[in-house]
């Protein structure tokens, strides 16, 4: 199945939060869902994004159970920054993450790979974190925050996407100025995007359509 390359307007949108019901709905419709990481940063001891994600797939796929965060993360790096500065003089090898992901999708049905920051994150001088949609051929979910200037964003994004000419879907995650919202930016949803839909009450049909459109 065509995998999904979960991504957003910029960090802490919440990408990892729909990530993990993510992978409980995939279950929900008897699929075994991998997840991947390709990068993560500000790692102390273990990457917690990965480590979090995996916890969550292993409980419905056991084909994941000896698998490390480490195993489903190609690179981590410690400082809290995007992987073109947190690298430092490291490299990051394209062929790896290709390699790693192949390998990872032999122990499922669908490859959740979770990005890093945004779509316009540098990974390194000539890739960016929009370029890996492309490179691991996935259908793209662009997360989208709800405080004040999230239109902006997203609307950037969006262009970015189709720019690239690259398949998406699109969600608002509701969590930051959840009292703000309803007037500020739902307003212009609704009049331009009248099918929009959130994280809270959409992901289901999501993966339900992502599914039939597969068979």
């Amino acid at each position: 199945m065509k995998p999904i390359f979960i991504t957003a307007t910029n960090t802490d949108a919440g990408k990892t939060h729909t990530t993990l019901q993510l992978i409980e709905e995939f279950s929900k419709l008897g699929l075994k869902p991998v997840v991947y990481k390709p990068i993560e940063t500000g790692v102390k001891d273990t990457p917690s994004d990965a480590k979090e994600l995996l916890k969550k797939a292993q409980s419905v796929n056991a084909n994941l159970d000896s698998l490390t965060p480490y195993d489903i993360t190609s690179y981590t790096f410690t400082l809290p920054a995007s992987p073109y500065v947190a690298k430092g003089k490291k490299e990051i090898d394209i062929s790896k993450l290709k390699s790693d992901f192949e390998k990872l999708s032999l122990l499922g049905d669908i490859v959740l790979i979770e990005g890093a920051g945004g779509l316009m994150t540098p990974i390194t001088k000539e890739l960016k974190m929009i370029d890996l949609i492309s490179i691991f051929d996935a259908h793209a979910l662009l997360i989208t925050s709800s405080h004040l200037g999230s239109i902006n964003d997203t609307l950037l994004s969006m262009e970015a996407l189709q720019n690239r000419q690259l398949s998406f879907d699109w969600c608002v995650n509701v969590f930051n100025d959840v009292q703000t919202f309803d007037f500020v930016t739902k307003p212009y949803y609704d009049k331009e995007f009248p099918t929009w839909w959130s994280v809270e009450n959409g992901l289901a049909t999501f993966t339900k359509e992502y599914v039939n459109k597969q068979i």
